[in-house]
C-alpha cells in the first residue's frame, strides 16, 4: 500500500529530476563554455536563500519530430521570485542544457506567468536569456510565445523597471524582447545578440564575419547602443545588475530609497580647477560629477555608447537623481545621432521612474555633418527636446560653460519646462560661439581690416561680453540664478529640497507620437 512518505519521495526526485535540467553531460558543457547553470546565476544574483520557483513540473506537450521522447520538467526555463538588496524582484532564467535553452509554447507560457505576476505587484523583471531561439520543431506556436512576451515587454514598460541579461546566444525574434526593456547586460565572449547569425549573412550578402564580431557585448555597447553593460564574467556581470537595482524604485508609483548621508562638506573648491576658463579646452566632465554627487555613487549607463555624452545615476545628500551631462573630452560635447538617442531614452527612463534630473551642459551644438543630416540629426535630436518637454520630475540644469543654438534649447532649457536653471560666471550662452558669430556679423569688416586675424579676435571679445556672457539671459529670466561654481552641490541639494513634492498635470491624451 503506498503511503505519504512514497509520495513525498516521488515529489523530491521530481524535484531533483527538474533541477538537473539536461543533465550532467551538456551541464557540464555550460562549464566548458565559461558559462554557468540557471540555477547558479539566479542564486549568484539573488539574496543568499530567497528564491522561490514557480511551475518546475510544466513540460511542452508537443509530440512531433521526436519531441515525445524528450520531455524534461520545467521545459528549459527556471521561473520564480526572490529578493536583491532586501526587495522583492521576479525573473525568469533559460536553461541551455534543456533543448538549447529554445522557448516554445509551454516555456513562453512561463515566463509570461511570471512576468504578470511582476506587473500586478509592481516589482523589477529579470529575465536571463541563454536560448538558441524559438523551437522550430513546434513551429508557430513557438513565434505566437514570442509574441506574448513581446507584448508584456511592451504594455509593462514604465511600469516596472525591466532588465535582460544576455548569457548566451540571443538571435532572431528572440533579440526583440531585450530590446524593449530598460537595460541589457551582456558577458565578452560569452554573449551575442542578432537577427541574423553569421552563416545566413555569408548565404545572402556574402559578407563574412564572426559572431563575435557580428553581435557580441563590445560591438553592442560601443557600436549598435544596443546594451548597457558588459563585464569579463557572469559573476561580475549579476553584480552589476544588482548595484543598478540600488538606484531603482520598485515601480513608477514609487520612488527610490534615499540613504542616509552623514557628510558635511558641500562647499567644494575643487571645482575652480577641473573646468578650464578657455571655453575650447576640453576637460573631463566625469571629474565635475565626481566632486558633485556623493562620494562612491555615480553609476554610469552606456558608457562605452556615444561618448559625448554621459548619462547615469548618482547620489546627491543621499536622494538618487539621473544625470544627463555633455563630455567635452569627445567631439567637444557636441550632440550627434548616437547621443540624442542615448539621452532621449534615458531621460524618458528616469522620468518614467520619478527620478530627478540633472543636465550638467557644456554644449557647442549639434554636430554638423552631410552624414549626420542625410542619417536624421534633425528626428533624432529632436528626441531629445521631446523627452525633455514631457518629463514631469524634477528638472535641473547646471551650465558649467558653454550653451549654444538649438542644443542650449534642448537641454533642459526653462523654455521646455526646466524648475531651475544654474549658470557658472564664465557660461557662455548665445546663438552660436563667438568665433561663428563674429564671423558672420562682422564680415565685411574683418575682410577690409589690415589685420584680418586681429579685428576678427577683437570683435570675438565684443560678441562674448555683450551677447555670450550668463548675465543677458539671467535678465531675462532664462537663467535662476547665476553662482559661484563651488556651491554647485550645496544649490542642487536645495534645489532637490525644494522640488520634491512637485507635481505637474499635462494635458489628458492616450501617448504622444516622439519621433523615432
Amino acid at each position: 500500500m503506498t503511503d505519504i512518505y512514497d509520495k513525498l519521495n516521488e515529489l523530491y526526485d521530481r524535484r531533483r529530476q527538474a533541477e538537473l535540467g539536461g543533465g550532467d553531460e551538456r551541464i557540464q558543457k555550460q562549464y566548458d563554455k565559461g558559462k554557468l547553470t540557471a540555477r547558479e546565476r539566479i542564486n549568484i544574483l539573488l539574496d543568499r536563500g530567497t528564491f522561490v520557483e514557480l511551475n518546475p513540473f510544466i513540460e511542452h506537450r508537443s509530440t512531433d519530430f521526436g519531441l515525445d521522447k524528450t520531455k524534461y520538467p520545467g521545459d528549459g526555463v527556471v521561473t520564480g521570485f526572490g529578493k536583491i538588496n532586501g526587495k522583492p524582484v521576479y525573473l525568469f532564467a533559460q536553461d541551455f542544457t534543456v533543448l538549447g535553452g529554445a522557448l516554445g509554447e509551454m516555456h513562453a507560457e512561463k515566463i509570461s506567468k511570471v512576468m504578470d505576476l511582476a506587473a500586478k505587484n509592481g516589482t523589477p523583471f529579470i529575465g536571463l536569456n541563454d536560448s538558441g531561439g524559438a523551437r522550430i520543431q513546434e513551429g508557430v506556436v513557438s513565434l505566437d510565445g514570442y509574441g506574448h512576451v513581446f507584448y508584456r515587454n511592451a504594455i509593462y514598460s514604465g511600469v516596472i523597471p525591466q532588465i535582460s541579461i544576455i548569457l548566451g546566444p540571443c538571435a532572431g525574434g528572440a533579440v526583440y524582447s531585450p530590446a524593449i526593456t530598460d537595460f541589457v547586460f551582456m558577458v565578452n565572449n560569452t554573449s551575442q545578440m542578432f537577427i541574423t547569425g553569421p552563416k545566413v549573412i555569408e548565404t545572402v550578402t556574402g559578407e563574412n564575419i564572426s559572431s563575435e564580431n557580428l553581435g557580441g557585448a563590445r560591438v553592442h555597447n560601443t557600436i549598435s547602443g544596443n546594451a548597457h553593460f558588459r563585464a569579463d564574467s557572469e559573476r561580475e556581470l549579476l553584480t552589476m545588475v544588482r548595484k543598478l537595482l540600488d538606484y531603482l524604485p520598485q515601480n513608477n508609483q514609487e520612488t527610490s530609497d534615499k540613504k542616509k548621508f552623514d557628510g558635511k562638506d558641500d562647499y567644494r573648491s575643487k571645482l575652480l580647477d577641473i573646468v578650464p576658463f578657455d571655453s575650447v579646452r576640453p576637460y573631463d566632465m566625469r571629474q565635475v560629477i565626481l566632486e558633485v554627487v556623493d562620494s562612491n555613487s555615480f553609476f554610469e549607463v552606456h558608457k562605452e555608447f556615444a561618448k559625448n555624452i554621459i548619462v547615469g545615476f548618482a547620489r546627491i545628500h543621499g536622494e538618487v537623481v539621473g544625470l544627463i551631462c555633455n563630455q567635452p573630452k569627445f567631439m567637444a560635447g557636441s550632440l550627434d545621432i548616437d547621443a540624442s538617442d542615448k539621452a532621449a531614452r534615458f531621460i524618458r527612463f528616469c522620468d518614467s521612474f520619478n527620478i530627478p534630473l540633472i543636465t550638467f551642459e557644456d554644449v557647442t551644438g549639434f554636430f554638423p555633418g552631410i552624414k549626420q543630416e542625410h542619417s536624421g540629426i534633425i528626428r533624432h535630436g529632436a528626441k531629445i527636446l521631446y523627452s525633455y518637454s514631457e518629463a514631469t520630475v524634477p528638472k535641473i540644469t547646471v551650465i558649467v560653460r558653454k550653451a549654444y543654438g538649438g542644443a542650449y534649447v534642448a537641454l533642459n532649457s526653462k523654455a521646455i519646462g526646466a524648475d531651475l536653471v544654474f549658470a557658472w560666471p564664465n557660461a557662455e550662452i548665445a546663438v552660436m560661439g563667438p568665433h561663428g558669430a563674429a564671423s558672420i556679423i562682422f564680415s565685411r569688416e574683418i575682410e577690409n581690416s589690415e589685420n584680418p586675424e586681429e579685428t576678427r579676435q577683437e570683435k570675438m571679445e565684443s560678441y562674448r561680453e555683450k551677447f555670450a556672457n550668463p548675465y543677458i539671459a539671467a535678465a531675462h529670466g532664462m537663467v535662476d540664478d547665476i553662482i559661484d561654481p563651488r556651491e554647485t552641490r550645496i544649490k542642487l541639494i536645495q534645489a532637490l529640497e525644494m522640488l520634491r513634492n512637485k507635481r505637474e498635470v499635462r494635458p489628458k491624451k492616450k501617448h504622444g507620437n516622439i519621433p523615432l
